[in-house]
């Protein structure tokens, strides 16, 4: 039976180059797990590569959606709180106990939008649509749910900004004046956390140069 031949001692790497090649990968490990891993996964971005390479928002929605699944955990357990306990100034109500004649969506209000963007979201699904505004500019917007119910954030973001304006759970409409606190992408992420396809319509009007759905 044929061995392989044991290699001459000049042909195995010295323990400087071993160190040289440990040292590297640290140092390759290391490069990956600020330039990449911590922005994708948990939104932290502290050399800016994530928020350039558009994988800071991700790790921001991953963030968001854990919240979202560990909130949705703690109110299904039999120590729920009361909606008006759950309720904080400027948040939306989340009443889980609606009627079904209050649950009805309402007609959208009677002025002249400018646009109007309706999306389909299935089980567990999220989108973003977000409006281009400049520090100070204010936009109407009116935003209903057929169908269901939808957790939310009004948000905003720019390079090395980021700002939350209202959250809100199991909400069936909302509407007010969006005013951005500095100027970028300002807008809302739904996330359906029911059982079955809902469909948000947002409408707008005012003081933003586009809207566009990120995801």
């Amino acid at each position: 039976m044929y061995n392989s031949d044991t290699p001459l001692r000049a042909e195995l790497p010295s323990s400087k180059q071993l160190v040289r090649s440990t040292i590297l990968a640290a140092i390759s490990a290391l490069v990956l797990l600020v330039a990449v891993v911590l922005p994708a996964e948990y939104g932290i971005d502290p050399t800016g590569i994530g928020r350039v390479l558009r994988m800071t928002e991700m790790g921001n929605i991953k963030q968001q959606l854990a919240a979202e699944a560990a909130a949705d955990a703690a109110a299904a357990t039999p120590a729920t709180q009361s909606p008006a306990a759950r309720t904080t100034p400027g948040m939306a109500s989340a009443n889980a106990t609606q009627s079904p004649a209050s649950a009805v969506v309402a007609d959208a209000p009677k002025v002249e939008w400018r646009d109007e963007m309706p999306v389909t979201l299935s089980p567990g699904e999220g989108t973003e649509i977000k409006l281009t505004m400049v520090q100070g500019a204010k936009a109407q917007y009116s935003w209903v749910v057929e169908g269901g119910e939808v957790n939310f954030d009004t948000h905003g973001d720019a390079p090395g900004k980021s700002i939350s304006y209202e959250k809100g759970r199991k909400v069936s409409s909302d509407e007010g004046v969006l005013e951005a606190a500095f100027t970028g992408n300002h807008g809302w992420y739904w996330r359906n956390r029911g059982q079955s396809n809902v469909k948000v319509i947002l409408r707008t009007r005012g003081d933003y140069t586009n809207i566009k759905k990120m995801m």
